[in-house]
Formats: structure tokens, C-alpha cells, sequence
């Protein structure tokens, strides 16, 4: 990925900081977007002092004006976006029926809308050059029912079915867009679903009275895993796999 342009959205995040920098690693030169502009220039601020090529561009992604101006900025700074991985995400927990609408709303502007905005602006681009590769980081809850999870869940499916209906239509321009989609991951939203010391393990071993299955390979997934799993789709390697939905949970979702 030498001296190739990446944009990753939530940047700032568990999964978007090792996506970055997984990817700088490998020597492209990464454009960081997160509307936390204090956070962010933390984490690029630490990229960029082990000598990875990482600039920080503060971005909400739910603005479509925000997105846009953050867009040409990029390509005018940096080059013309080879790689676009939509990494930003929120999660509001409660029963669906108990889900207020800013709960709901609120989940859509980022996971979905968000996603919507971010490959429209890129995806024009790329259609141009008829060159680039898309991946959305999704869920594993898109295609497995989660209790107190249904605006999460829901909007991770809306992701997921965006994200591949977008690759269906720009296939023909060489752009390939796929899905990664983690399980329980060792990062502050997953630990924000625990109450005591006990989460961890319980996530481990599941939870029956949430008719939850445990993780099989008896491990939480470290963000450098769901990273490795994205740089693999953004790759050469993956020259041919696109509209593909790449589960990285340990075996929680069974397969499914």
C-alpha cells in the first residue's frame, strides 16, 4: 500500500485508531476523520511520532456539507482516496420498545447515514479514476438478534446492505466494496456494555437469559484483529472478493 491515499472514519475509535495505523504500517498515507478533534489529534499525534505518514481531519459524518468539505480537503492535501474504510460508530443500548427517538435517530445519523455520506463523497471520486476499494466496519449484530441491541443491530444491517448495493453498482468501474463485521471487541463501547469486573467473562461464556451464545475460541478479539481482516479486504490480495461480509468474532454469531 506504499504511497497510497486511506481515509478511516471514526479514527479516534478502538477499531478506527488500529485501522490506521495498520494501515500507515503498511505505508500509506492515512487521512484520520473524527468529529472528537481533541482525541484525534491525540491518537494522530502518536502515529505520526513513530513516523507514520497520518494527518488529522476533523469531520462529523452525519453532516453531508461536513463530509464533503473534508472530502476535497483530503484530496487536495493528500491525493486522490485509493482506500475508504468506514470505521465511525454509536451505540445506544435499551429495550426497542423503550428506545427514545433520539436514541434511534441519533444511531442512524452515524452508523448509517454516516456510512452513506462518507461513500457517496469518496465513491464519486473513485468512479472517475475507476479505481478504489470500500470497506465498512459493521457488526456481527447486523445478521444476529441482540437483546437491547435493535437500533444498533438495525443500523449495522442498513450499513451492511448499503455497502453492498453501492459495490453491485460501481463493480463495473473496478471499485470493490465489502464488510467486516466484529463481535465482542476489547474496546471502551464493548466495555461500556458491562457493569462489574465480571464482563469479560461473561462475554466469554455468554449469557442465556439474553439468548446469547459465548465466543467458541474462548477470546475477546483485540482491535488489531478486526484491522488485520479490513487491510485484507483493502488489499491486492483481496483483488477479487467484493459485496463480501467478513465475520471476526471468535465464532459468536455460529457461523451465520
Amino acid at each position: 500500500m506504499d504511497n497510497t491515499i486511506a481515509l478511516v472514519t471514526g479514527a479516534a475509535g478502538g477499531i478506527g485508531s488500529a485501522v490506521v495505523h495498520a494501515l500507515a504500517e503498511r505505508g500509506a498515507v492515512v487521512a484520520a476523520v473524527d468529529r472528537d478533534a481533541v482525541l484525534l489529534d491525540q491518537v494522530v499525534g502518536k502515529l505520526t511520532a513513530e513516523g507514520l505518514e497520518v494527518a488529522a481531519y476533523p469531520a462529523d459524518v452525519t453532516r453531508s456539507d461536513d463530509v464533503e468539505r473534508m472530502v476535497a480537503a483530503v484530496e487536495r492535501d493528500l491525493g486522490p482516496v485509493e482506500h475508504l474504510v468506514n470505521a465511525a460508530g454509536v451505540l445506544r443500548l435499551g429495550e426497542a420498545v423503550g428506545l427514545s427517538d433520539d436514541d434511534w435517530n441519533a444511531t442512524f445519523a452515524v452508523n448509517a447515514t454516516g456510512v452513506f455520506h462518507i461513500s457517496r463523497a469518496v465513491v464519486r471520486r473513485m468512479k472517475q479514476r475507476r479505481r478504489g476499494s470500500v470497506v465498512t466496519v459493521a457488526s456481527n449484530a447486523a445478521g444476529t438478534p441482540r437483546t437491547e441491541m435493535a437500533a444498533y443491530a438495525a443500523s449495522k444491517a442498513a450499513a451492511t446492505m448499503f455497502t453492498k448495493s453501492l459495490g453491485l453498482e460501481v463493480a463495473r468501474y473496478g471499485i470493490r466494496c465489502n464488510v467486516v463485521a466484529p463481535g465482542s471487541t476489547d474496546t471502551p463501547m464493548l466495555s461500556s456494555m458491562w457493569d462489574d469486573e465480571s464482563g469479560p467473562r461473561k462475554t466469554i461464556e455468554g449469557r442465556p437469559e439474553a439468548f446469547k451464545v459465548g465466543i467458541p475460541l474462548a477470546k475477546i478479539a483485540s482491535p488489531a484483529d478486526i484491522a488485520d481482516a479490513v487491510v485484507f479486504l483493502l488489499s491486492g490480495r483481496a483483488s477479487h472478493i467484493t459485496l463480501h461480509s467478513l465475520t471476526v468474532d471468535g465464532g459468536a454469531s455460529l457461523g451465520s
